[in-house]
Parts: C-alpha cells; sequence; structure tokens
C-alpha cells in the first residue's frame, strides 16, 4: 500500500470547518494568505503549527487533519515533530545567548 503524501482541501470547507471551531475571520484570511503564498500548498507540520497558533487544541487540530484525510498515525507524526521543532527552538535560544563585559 502506498502512503498518500498530498491532501486536498476546498477553501470553503476549510473555512466552514475553521468558522465551526470558532476561528475568527481575521486568522483564516491570515492562513489562506500564507498559503497563496506558497502556491496554496503547506507542510503538514507548518500548517498545524498555524492552526496552534490561531489558538485550536491539539485535539481541535487532529479533527482537522483527519477532516482531510490524514491519518491518526501520521497525525501523531506531525505532532511530535511540532514537538521537536518547539523544544529546538528553545534550546536555540538558551545557546543563542551573548554575554558582554565591559
Amino acid at each position: 500500500m502506498v502512503k498518500q503524501n498530498s491532501y486536498t482541501v476546498l477553501r470553503n470547507d476549510l473555512r466552514r470547518l475553521l468558522t465551526s471551531m470558532h476561528v475568527s475571520d481575521k486568522s483564516i484570511e491570515a492562513l489562506f494568505s500564507m498559503m497563496e503564498k506558497t502556491h496554496r500548498h503547506i507542510n503538514a507540520i507548518a500548517f498545524a503549527s498555524q492552526l496552534e497558533r490561531m489558538g485550536l487544541s491539539r485535539n481541535q487540530i487532529a479533527n482537522v487533519l483527519r477532516r482531510i484525510g490524514i491519518d491518526d498515525v501520521t497525525i501523531a507524526s506531525v505532532f511530535e515533530m511540532m514537538d521537536t521543532e518547539k523544544i529546538s527552538a528553545e534550546i536555540g535560544r538558551i545557546y543563542n545567548v551573548s554575554i558582554k563585559f565591559g
């Protein structure tokens, strides 16, 4: 069995789904604008991270991803990668501190 690497969702369907989760029109438009800049394609990790920044819970994000057609194993991997990126970002902040002695 070949694993699917690309998923399609109609703009109106995604808008309806996000609106039902009480995402503001402004946030939805920002997401669509970001996707337009990348020729209507977005990495699943970046997409889920953007949904999280919009205030959706992990459970809600998983629901959105399932509605698009992504399976639970892949969704778990997306969340794992999101967590890894957050940890890497935090470590980067710690190590990028500079101290100036006068």
